[in-house]
């Protein structure tokens, strides 16, 4: 895999071709790109597996309790601190790429109008001006044990009662 981390974001993208802005120093803005060996219809299940990274390291390291916003969110208190969007290069039985995109929001302290009331931060939440690095390097060492379990099952039934007890809104 290869790694790329954006310090600023200009031209980030999300879901339904919506554009997204990262200030410089307030986010974690990185993209994963991966050539793993699955049958392509398991791709997208990688989402999930990031969402756990994410929820473990941010839970871990700063005591929160977020959860997974299916499919691609991840939430305290019901607002957004992060989005993953994942994107697939195959043919009908072999991958070519998987890329995996990322956007924690840690620093921010302001957002567009729009969002105001339904996205957040870590330093909103916390209070706390946070190290951008020591989350991101969580958030790999997670991903990393968590894609291991589930490439080696070509499945999540190993990760499923962790993933379900960390899904927002799993009893509406």
């Amino acid at each position: 895999g290869t790694l790329v981390i954006a310090d600023k974001q200009t031209a980030g993208r999300g879901r339904c071709g919506r554009v997204w802005e990262t200030p410089k120093g307030t986010a974690i803005a990185m993209t994963l790109l991966m050539r793993p060996n699955l049958r392509p219809e398991k791709a997208s299940m990688l989402t999930l597996v990031m969402g756990m990274a994410v929820t473990r390291a941010v839970n871990e390291l700063y005591s929160l309790n977020c959860q997974i916003k299916w499919p691609n969110d991840i939430v305290y208190q019901g607002k957004k601190l992060c989005g993953i969007l994942t994107e697939m290069s195959a043919d009908m039985d072999q991958i070519h790429y998987v890329i995996v995109g990322i956007g924690i929001n840690v620093q921010m302290t302001d957002f567009p109008k729009e969002i105001q009331n339904t996205a957040t931060s870590l330093k909103l939440v916390t209070g706390k001006t946070l190290l951008r690095n020591e989350l991101l390097a969580k958030v790999l060492e997670e991903f990393e044990v968590l894609y291991e379990q589930f490439v080696s099952a070509e499945s999540l039934k190993n990760l499923k009662a962790e993933y379900e007890s960390r899904l927002a809104n799993k009893d509406n």
